[in-house]
């Protein structure tokens, strides 16, 4: 434990840790900061908070935190094609560990410098741990990639592998468990829940490609469901067609694609292609990207299942706060 004031806390832990960006006019010691956009774009944001036992596990190793918790930042500004630039932090701690707060910051800068994202400012107080990150990024408004221009006829992408972070979590919950994993997959799927990867330079280049898209951090079901809720269209997913990572191809693949469907803290991206674009667009994006389902008029979620069968979505799929 320290007896640090907080603003040695911030001067020892946060000052001058990320990237010095030209567009940063003052950072982080005043009351404001000072930050220039350039003149023909606009400024996306968002904002997330993580608490301590809902967010992540209490015993969370401090430098993986640190990356999680501007990752998922990153990710909404990969869902917009917004390129990253400045992110302000607000932390509550239980103390001021200094051990702790090293490897939580390492976490936090290394991530950050990767991404050229600037720390302007912040807040720090003491309680139990909760981390709020705001981030910002900048995209010119007619090339932003909102939930609400999906069309009927568009192909629905995703990228990466979905489900590995929800079987870790039910994993760590001693939930769920598969004899086929090996230590090596578990690791794997562990590290792909609490050191998740931003697909920032795959929302870049989809600006030139996408109609709508989301990251999947609830569930691809449910953040679909917010796609097409925003289009005013539905859809039709394909079960096998889900990516699966190594690791989950080994277990049921039943079992699989329940965790691909469902499942939150993928921080994978969700998107939507006119079809007409579909060639060019796998000529370059077909490693890193599956086409899984259609946009279509007809409202509603339909999933065609493992058996050819089709069902209907009823309710949220994916992760709620609130639900029941």
């Amino acid at each position: 434990m320290s007896t640090q004031s907080e603003f040695s806390l911030i001067d020892s832990y946060f000052t001058g840790t990320t990237s010095e960006r030209d567009d940063v006019i003052l950072g982080i010691g005043d009351d404001c900061a000072l930050l220039q956009c350039p003149a023909d774009h606009v400024v996306a944001v968002s904002i997330d908070t993580l608490v301590s036992g809902v967010h992540f596990f209490a015993d969370v190793d401090a430098e993986t935190l640190g990356h999680k918790s501007l990752a998922v930042g990153l990710s909404d500004l990969a869902a917009m094609g917004a390129k990253p630039a400045w992110f302000t932090l607000a932390i509550t701690l239980p103390d001021s560990n200094e051990a702790w707060l090293q490897g939580f910051s390492q976490g936090l800068s290394k991530l950050a410098n990767r991404h050229n994202i600037q720390l302007v400012g912040g807040d720090t107080t003491k309680g139990p741990l909760t981390i709020s990150i705001q981030v910002h990024g900048f995209v010119k408004a007619e090339q932003a990639l909102c939930r609400n221009q999906a069309q009927a006829g568009d192909l629905i992408y995703v990228s990466g592998s979905l489900g590995d972070a929800g079987a870790a979590l039910q994993l760590k919950l001693d939930q769920w468990h598969d004899e086929q994993l090996t230590e090596q997959d578990l690791q794997y799927l562990i590290q792909r829940l609490e050191k998740p990867t931003p697909r920032n330079g795959l929302g870049i280049k989809l600006r030139d490609y996408a109609t709508s898209a989301i990251d999947i951090s609830d569930g691809l079901s449910s953040d679909l469901g917010h796609i097409l809720n925003k289009s005013g269209f539905g859809a039709t997913i394909n079960l096998a067609e889900l990516p699966l990572s190594a690791a989950l191809k080994k277990i049921p693949h039943e079992t699989a694609a329940q965790f691909a469907l469902n499942s939150g803290d993928d921080y994978e991206l969700c998107f939507t292609i006119p079809a007409a674009r579909q060639q060019e667009f796998e000529s370059q994006f077909a490693n890193e990207c599956s086409l899984i389902g259609t946009i279509e008029a007809k409202h509603g979620l339909r999933i065609i299942q493992l058996d050819g069968q089709q069902q209907i979505m009823t309710g949220a799929g994916g992760y709620d706060h609130f639900s029941a």
